[in-house]
């Protein structure tokens, strides 16, 4: 007989108030979101608060809205933190083609969901894929992005910069057990505690009836992965991501880009260089304990800088 792990995505927010020694009077209000993007798919975000969300979050390829649930602890605000289509409760982008990069297609659904449950939120904070997502966003549905943060990406992204993640991202596509789901995850995030990760799996996969388990961005209708090999320039007749840039270039609005300082990020100093010629105005934190995923390694540094930012 399997034994099925027992998993409530809403019982583990005092863990990661411990962990980082954040005040915890008690459960957060948090709840599971969907909303109708097209009539016959939904997608889902996490709710935090009661207000009308003050910052909407958005993951990287692979992750999804429980990314941010230390530094949503951290910020105590209203907030929302959306799964990307294919990711997390989501269903995945209608249409999916390889000839296209997922962050033009998820831009549409983003702003669904943004209207209908955050739209007078200060800002966009965008991740990785998330943060590509955030500049395709302003660019086809400006009034939704009133400030932006980009943390760890830029335009310049591309295959080579993401090799180390993709190679992760697309390595089995299931586990015969959580222990070795667990062991691969600890050895691609040797400096996490093994409890943050426990957590992380938790909340980005799914156990199989036979016990096997899966990643959420994994199941059968989610669309190919990795997404950033998208981001190529080079033979690869698939676009880049260079267009971006002039999303950049065109923000007059206020933009802070964080980028983690430890050879896990993806942003190079050319890439920083070129933000800063586009967007001069642009607040540029570097974090030096960080890699890529800046809110998983330091997130209340993270949550300081944004809480700045916003004020």
């Amino acid at each position: 007989m399997v034994e099925k792990v027992s998993y409530d995505e809403f019982s583990m927010f005092h863990e990661n108030a411990s962990e980082y020694g954040i005040a915890y009077a008690g459960p957060p209000v948090v709840s599971r979101e969907f909303i109708s993007v097209d009539g016959t798919r939904k997608l889902s975000a996490l709710k935090w608060g009661t207000g009308s969300p003050r910052i909407v979050f958005l993951h990287g390829g692979a992750q999804n809205a429980h990314t941010w649930d230390t530094v949503a602890l951290a910020l105590d605000m209203p907030l929302l933190c959306i799964d990307l289509p294919g990711h997390g409760h989501s269903d995945s982008a209608a249409g999916f083609s390889a000839d296209a990069l997922p962050m033009q297609q998820n831009a549409a659904d983003i702003a669904t969901v943004i209207r209908a449950l955050a739209p007078d939120a200060l800002a966009v904070v965008g991740m990785s894929l998330g943060g590509l997502t955030t500049l395709a966003l302003t660019r086809d549905h400006g009034d939704l992005v009133r400030k932006m943060v980009l943390v760890d990406i830029t335009p310049g992204v591309n295959q080579e910069k993401t090799k180390q993640i993709t190679d992760f991202v697309n390595g089995p596509a299931t586990f015969p057990s959580f222990e070795e789901l667990l062991k691969r995850t600890i050895e691609f995030n040797p400096t996490r505690t093994v409890e943050s990760l426990r957590r992380g799996i938790l909340h980005n996969a799914l156990q199989e009836e036979d016990g096997s388990w899966v990643w959420r961005y994994r199941r059968a209708d989610a669309p190919p992965l990795p997404e950033m090999k998208a981001a190529v320039e080079d033979g690869d007749k698939r676009p880049s991501t260079a267009p971006l840039w002039d999303v950049v270039s065109g923000f007059g609005k206020p933009i802070m880009f964080v980028r983690g300082m430890r050879k896990q990020s993806v942003v190079t100093d050319e890439d920083e260089a070129e933000l800063v010629k586009r967007a001069p105005h642009a607040r540029v934190e570097h974090v030096l304990e960080a890699g890529h995923s800046v809110q998983g390694d330091t997130p209340l540094e993270l949550a300081a800088l944004i809480r700045d930012f916003i004020a």
